[in-house]
């Protein structure tokens, strides 16, 4: 319940099927609801105090699979999500103005796969593809991402790999896309149970 919009209704539910072969199928419905911010609303210069809440139904159907004890993981996850007045942060005679930029509609699928190949090292790799009715500023059309770790008893690196392709930086009569790749590296010692030092680098390729 809002002093300003009244009550406002916000339902989900889902199911959940344990199927043969460790297959696990799920399906879920929600609405999404937010209420602009004090800062989007009075504060910096991109204020708006005009601003609308934003409404959203999300729709999901996904399917996993463990296979070989557990040490690998499959996954398929499809969704749509429809709303209306998603607030974004839009250059207006010349300056930044939160405003609401009308219907968003959105389509697509994520899949994913993880594997743990011993005690010590552990891999992982995802893939979504997004199709948007409605382009939307920073979101991408296609995001592939691969990582990994290797853990020993006081030390543990990772890594992981991102390329993004298709990310939206303006929209409107002349959007503008990018694609780039992200690559970030960290190392954690352990020196005892309550102390670990960690070291970590991002974005070594020095993307913009």
């Amino acid at each position: 319940h809002h002093s300003h919009i009244g009550t406002e209704w916000i339902p989900q539910a889902g199911l959940s099927f344990h199927l043969p072969h460790t297959i696990e199928l799920k399906a879920s419905a929600s609405k999404g609801f937010r209420y602009p911010t004090i800062r989007e609303m009075y504060m910096f210069p991109s204020q708006n105090p005009g601003l609308l809440p934003e409404r959203l139904m999300n729709y999901e159907l996904s399917l996993l699979q463990n296979l070989l004890e557990n040490r690998l993981i499959l996954g398929v996850n499809l969704f749509r999500s429809a709303g209306d007045n998603m607030i974004q942060t839009i250059i207006t005679n010349g300056k930044p103005l939160n405003v609401n930029t009308g219907k968003i509609d959105n389509a697509g699928l994520e899949m994913s796969v993880a594997c743990r190949l011993n005690n010590r090292i552990y891999l992982t790799t995802n893939y979504s593809c997004l199709n948007m009715k409605y382009k939307i500023t920073g979101a991408p059309e296609h995001k592939l991402y691969a990582g990994g770790s290797y853990t020993t008893r006081r030390w543990t690196f990772s890594t992981g790999v991102q390329f993004i392709r298709g990310l939206f930086t303006s929209t409107g009569q002349n959007p503008q896309k990018e694609n780039f790749t992200l690559w970030n590296v960290r190392l954690n010692y352990k020196a005892t149970n309550r102390l670990s030092f960690l070291l970590k680098s991002e974005n070594l390729l020095n993307q913009k």
